[in-house]
C-alpha cells in the first residue's frame, strides 16, 4: 500500500471549508433555519450531514426523558414524540456558535466518504462497543447521498436475516463479501473536486500520505561520533652503518596442515522473522515512530480488507484471531515468535503487506 488516507488532512480542509461557508452566511443572519440548512453548502452531502447530527442531537434529548411517573415507551407516546419532533424541526434555529460545529463535522465526512468511502464504512459499521444495530444504521443511509450501494445492500442482507444487531466483525465480513460482489468501484471524485474548490481550492493529493514500506524494523544502531584526525610525524629512517651486512633471520616452515574428511554439510534452519527482521539494512522509524495501544483499534478498513486477502487468504476470523492474539501479547519478540509458528510460512515476507502489517505489530510492542 502506497498511500494512506490522512484524517487530519481531511479534518483541516473540512474546517477551512466550513469557516468559509459559515462566513458567506452569518455575515447578514444571526441565526439558520432548517430549509437554510439543506441548501447552505453547493454540496449536498455536507447539508444532509448536518441535517443527521441534528436528528442524533434529537435522539439524544429523547433519551433523556426518563421518568418514574410516566411510561415514555408507551406507542401513544413514542407516535406523539415523533409528531412533536417534526414540528420541532420545521422550527429549527441556531446561532453561528452553536452551528459551527455540526458544519465542520460534516464537511469533513462529507469528505471521507467522497475520498476514502472503506473507512467511512468502517466507522459506520462498527458501531458503539463494536456491534452494529441494525435501525441506527438504517438511519445513518438514510442521510447518505455518496457511494451508499454496498451499504444499502448490506441492510438489505441484515432485514433477510431478521437480526436487530451483530458484532462488528461480522458486520465487517458480510461487507467484505458485498464489495466483492458488486465489484465496488467508489465514485468519480471530479464533481466534488470542482464544487468543493468554488469555495476552498482542493488539491486531493493532501489527503493521503504517502507510506514506503522499505522503512521499517531497523534498531537504530548507536550513532558514531567523528575521532578527531591526529597527524603522525613521519618516523626517522635510521642509517645503516657502512660495511654492515644486515642479519637475515631465517623463519621456519610451516608445518604442512592436517587434511580433514569431507563431510556432509548439516542443513541451515529455515530464517525466522527475527532473523529476517535483524539483517535488513533499512531505514528507522525512530524519527516518526508513534507507539499504538491496540492494533484492532487502529486498523483501517483498507488494511483489514488487504491484510485478509493477501496474508490470511481471505479468512477473516483467522486474520480477527491473529489481530486479538497480538494485541494480548506482551513483547515484540513473542509477537514474532507467535506470527513465525502459526503464519510466517505461508507469507511472503517481501511483500508491501507484510512490511505494513509488521510495521503495525512493531508500533504496538515499541
Amino acid at each position: 500500500m502506497d498511500e494512506k488516507i490522512s484524517l487530519e488532512a481531511i479534518a483541516l480542509y473540512g474546517d477551512a471549508y466550513a469557516e468559509k461557508v459559515l462566513k458567506g452566511f452569518f455575515e447578514s443572519k444571526g441565526k439558520i433555519n432548517g430549509s437554510e440548512i439543506l441548501t447552505l453548502s453547493n454540496v449536498q452531502q455536507v447539508n444532509l450531514f448536518v441535517v443527521r447530527e441534528l436528528f442524533r442531537a434529537w435522539k439524544d434529548e429523547i433519551k433523556k426523558l426518563k421518568s418514574p411517573y410516566f411510561d415514555y415507551e408507551h406507542a401513544e407516546v413514542k407516535e406523539a414524540l415523533e409528531n412533536y419532533m417534526g414540528v420541532v424541526s420545521k422550527n429549527i434555529s441556531i446561532d453561528r456558535a452553536h452551528f459551527a460545529p455540526l458544519l465542520k463535522k460534516a464537511s469533513s465526512q462529507a469528505l471521507l466518504v467522497i475520498f476514502d468511502p472503506l473507512d467511512f464504512y468502517s466507522m459506520l459499521i462498527q458501531g458503539k462497543n463494536n456491534k452494529l444495530e441494525v435501525e441506527p444504521f438504517r438511519e445513518e443511509i438514510r442521510y447518505l447521498k455518496v457511494n451508499k450501494a454496498p451499504l444499502e445492500r448490506m441492510l438489505q442482507k441484515l432485514e433477510e436475516k431478521g437480526v436487530t444487531e451483530i458484532p462488528g466483525n461480522e458486520a465487517f465480513a458480510i461487507l467484505d463479501q458485498i464489495l466483492d460482489e458488486v465489484n465496488f468501484t467508489p465514485e468519480d471524485v471530479d464533481e466534488y473536486l470542482t464544487q468543493f474548490s468554488q469555495v476552498v481550492p482542493l488539491d486531493p493529493a493532501r489527503f493521503y500520505v504517502i507510506k514506503n514500506a522499505e522503512t521499517v524494523f531497523k534498531t537504530p544502531s548507536p550513532e558514531v561520533k567523528a575521532q578527531p584526525v591526529i597527524e603522525k610525524e613521519p618516523e626517522l629512517v635510521k642509517p645503516v652503518p657502512i660495511n654492515t651486512v644486515p642479519v637475515v633471520e631465517e623463519k621456519p616452515a610451516p608445518s604442512p596442515q592436517p587434511v580433514r574428511a569431507n563431510t556432509p554439510r548439516q542443513p541451515q534452519p529455515a530464517p525466522t522473522i527475527n532473523d529476517k527482521l535483524s539483517r535488513e539494512s533499512k531505514p528507522s522509524l525512530v524519527d516518526n515512530f508513534q507507539k499504538i495501544a491496540k492494533i484492532k483499534e487502529s486498523l483501517s478498513i483498507n488494511q483489514k480488507f488487504m491484510f485478509t486477502k493477501v496474508l490470511f487468504h481471505g479468512d477473516f476470523e483467522l486474520f480477527s484471531k491473529a489481530i486479538d492474539r497480538l494485541d494480548q501479547l506482551d513483547s515484540f519478540n513473542a509477537a514474532l515468535k507467535y506470527i513465525d509458528d502459526e503464519y510466517a510460512a505461508t507469507w511472503d515476507r517481501d511483500s508491501e503487506e507484510f512490511h505494513e502489517f509488521m510495521e503495525l505489530v512493531e508500533k504496538r510492542f515499541g
